[in-house]
């Protein structure tokens, strides 16, 4: 067999997985994706060993749950025909390859630095100098935006190809928030200082890393996590999901000048994130969620509170929604702009939202289900259009079923465990893989311990690393004026995709 195949937060044996050669890791990745399109690689990333490197990838089969692994080990020097020349959707994995360590990746069509990452292979490429995609015409001009913003908002910088006010082509250039945390993984030792750097890979998605996290450590420790952590990183995830989308509607009001739906949503966001401080300490989840250790046991009585802010939020939201649903001028702004096809998001490996939006079947609730999730039958939410509209109301559709599935599990709080706590010591010369569906998509995060049980290798993927392409499609053929709408309705994140 030339890979093993996987489940969702399963540990194997490092020596469990083939080793083959680059011509045949290359035929089974890209022939597991053209075979079948609903399979999408959820990572694929190299790592040293000795004077060469190892490749590993991993395609998620989202229709039999399953995780397909393979490896080889190749030369820096050795040319090799990159896994993009066949499909799009290996194509920030590659370059972020090529940029740690030099690799001869040969027919990539975009080769340029991901992040700028402290360790790159090659330091005389600065973020300084990124060599932006042009075209010569003295009809069109370039519009550069950041990577300073106006605003309280992460750098990053938007250079835009524009005839007029149309955008023909838009390039995102990131890495100005490059912290090393893949790195920091393996630096720290300590359980603790691990799960506070989880819980700040994106400062949005914090029950989403942690839950990543703590599942990944216990797979590793063959740690099962009773039913009352299971809860705890259920509902916390969904409350995540439910004050993220309410704030994020909040934004797109402001965006197009509705000021009433702008203060009403953002008004709505708060007793979410409030109760949050409630139960934890801290309203955006921080220090709730850790391995093998439920820290902030949810009560009944805690239950009856979220009960109650429930019963205040859902009729002012249902409201809000209404009216700004049935404005002409919201919906002038909304519809039909900023649209992503369904094969663009299928051929960019899209994930979370700007797949659902879409139309792309795409939860890891569903597909690879972890948690609570099998209880609720989970069905996700889905749209065919791609547009601002769509992403808008998958919004208002995914913060009303959440509240409808915190509502289910709430009315019975499972007991605390009193055998909490009681990891073991991570497996040796091992491999990990964790999947999450957080509210903006996708989480993927591995592992690879060496033979004395430290890590060896932690590797992150957050769903902006897929989706600011998705963005970049988007704004093709609309006015300028139109971008922040646009991005708004994505809402992806500098820190998670920098790392």
């Amino acid at each position: 067999m030339n890979y093993i195949t996987l489940l969702n937060n399963q540990t194997i044996g490092i020596a469990a997985i083939p080793e083959i050669s680059y011509d045949t890791f290359f035929e089974i990745n890209t022939g597991f994706i053209t075979q079948h399109p609903e399979r999408h690689c959820v990572n694929y990333f190299g790592y040293k060993i000795g004077d060469a490197i190892k490749l590993i990838c991993c395609i998620a089969d989202d229709n039999t749950h399953q995780i397909y692994v393979s490896s080889c080990v190749v030369k820096r020097e050795t040319p090799m025909l990159a896994l993009t020349s066949k499909l799009l959707c290996f194509e920030k994995f590659e370059r972020e390859i090529h940029e740690n360590f030099g690799l001869n990746f040969i027919h990539h069509p975009w080769l340029k630095p991901l992040r700028y990452a402290f360790n790159r292979f090659d330091t005389s490429q600065t973020i300084a100098n990124y060599p932006f995609y042009s075209i010569k015409s003295e009809e069109l001009h370039e519009v550069g935006v950041g990577p300073i913003h106006a605003g309280v908002i992460e750098p990053g910088h938007f250079r835009f190809i524009c005839n007029g006010e149309q955008i023909l082509h838009l390039e995102i250039q990131l890495g100005y928030q490059h912290r090393g945390i893949e790195q920091l993984f393996l630096d720290k030792k300590e359980l603790l200082q691990r799960a506070t750097l989880a819980e700040s890979i994106a400062g949005d998605t914090v029950s989403g890393h942690a839950t990543a996290f703590a599942s990944l450590w216990e797979s590793l420790c063959h740690f099962q996590p009773t039913r009352a952590l299971d809860f705890t990183r259920t509902v916390a995830q969904e409350l995540e999901r439910i004050a993220i989308h309410t704030g994020d509607l909040s934004a797109l009001c402001a965006d197009i000048a509705y000021q009433l739906g702008a203060s009403v949503f953002g008004r709505l966001r708060t007793p979410i994130v409030n109760f949050m401080q409630e139960w934890g300490g801290n309203r955006l989840s921080k220090g709730l969620i850790r391995a093998g250790h439920n820290p902030f046991p949810f009560t009944p009585a805690l239950a009856a509170r979220l009960l109650a802010v429930f019963d205040a939020f859902e009729p002012d939201f249902n409201e809000m929604c209404k009216q700004m649903f049935k404005l002409p001028s919201a919906s002038s702004r909304f519809e039909r702009t900023g649209v992503v096809s369904y094969d663009d998001v299928l051929s960019i490996n899209a994930v979370g939202m700007a797949a659902r939006s879409s139309g792309l079947h795409r939860d890891i609730r569903l597909s690879h289900p972890y948690g609570l999730y099998p209880e609720l039958n989970h069905e996700p939410v889905i749209k065919r259009h791609g547009d601002v509209y769509s992403r808008v109301q998958m919004r208002k559709e995914e913060i009303k079923q959440s509240i409808e599935y915190v509502r289910k599990l709430i009315a019975t709080v499972p007991e605390p465990h009193a055998d909490d706590n009681l990891l073991q010591s991570p497996q040796t010369d091992a491999f990990t893989i964790t999947l999450v569906e957080a509210w903006r998509g996708e989480i993927c995060h591995c592992a690879i311990t060496d033979a004395h049980g430290e890590l060896l290798i932690y590797k992150i993927k957050d769903p902006s690393f897929h989706n600011w392409m998705a963005l970049a499609m988007a704004v093709r053929n609309n006015e300028i004026s139109d971008f922040p709408v646009s991005n708004k309705s994505f809402n992806l994140s500098y820190a998670g995709h920098d790392l």
